[in-house]
């Protein structure tokens, strides 16, 4: 008569490693990465819609978005030369 460790060995043996639906390298998908990106543009689309609908969204005015433009290009050059020099 086998063991209980002989079988239990046996039926390890027999279950495949991953499951094949939703596997991207070893991680499952879930949530938003599980749907499609249409889905997932509704969906983000319709949390900004009812943010400015509550008032706590905020629009950029276009002096602030230069602004902030100007600040991120000084950040991603910094310590580089010009190249058009």
């Amino acid at each position: 008569m086998p063991s209980t460790n002989s079988t239990s060995d046996l039926a390890a043996a027999a279950k495949p490693a991953t499951r094949p639906a939703n596997r991207v390298g070893t991680k499952s998908r879930r949530g938003f990465a599980a749907m499609s990106p249409e889905t997932q543009r509704r969906i983000a689309s319709e949390g900004g819609k009812a943010s400015h609908a509550s008032g706590r969204g905020h629009r950029f005015s276009a002096d602030e978005a230069r602004d902030a433009g100007r600040k991120g290009g000084l950040v991603s050059r910094r310590g580089k030369k010009a190249a058009n020099k």
